[in-house]
């Protein structure tokens, strides 16, 4: 059983940085898609930035391009979003996912396993 756990939520300022981390644990296969979804109040979740751990390919929501950055430290198994220039639309509950079928584009159905999320807030 995949179990996610993220961390590195918090409030700040418009034009500032936060970085997500999503500590992964239970992997039985050589690759996964893992990717990064957030979900504001009233809105529908959408994927935000996700990443194939077997070929390595990264993939974006056009919303973030050029701001975030995913990333993985295949050691440690613990995935990143690097988030810069945020806006106060990023503002929403970011959650980690985890699944063996199409990386992107970002479908909920398609990741099995989900952490618990962590809030991020961008105040203007």
């Amino acid at each position: 059983q995949v179990q996610l756990v993220e961390s590195g939520g918090g409030s700040v300022q418009a034009g500032g940085s936060l970085r997500l981390s999503c500590a992964a644990s239970g992997y039985t296969g050589r690759r996964y898609c893992m990717a990064w979804f957030r979900q504001a109040p009233g809105k529908e979740r959408e994927g935000v930035a996700g990443i194939d751990t077997g070929v390595g390919n990264t993939y974006y929501a056009d919303s973030v391009k050029g701001r975030f950055t995913i990333s993985r430290d295949s050691a440690k198994n613990t995935l990143y979003l690097q988030m810069n220039s945020l806006k106060p639309e990023d503002t929403a509950m970011y959650y980690c996912a985890a699944g063996t079928r199409y990386c992107y584009p970002f479908v909920s159905a398609n990741y099995n396993y989900w952490g618990q999320g962590t809030q991020v807030t961008v105040s203007s």
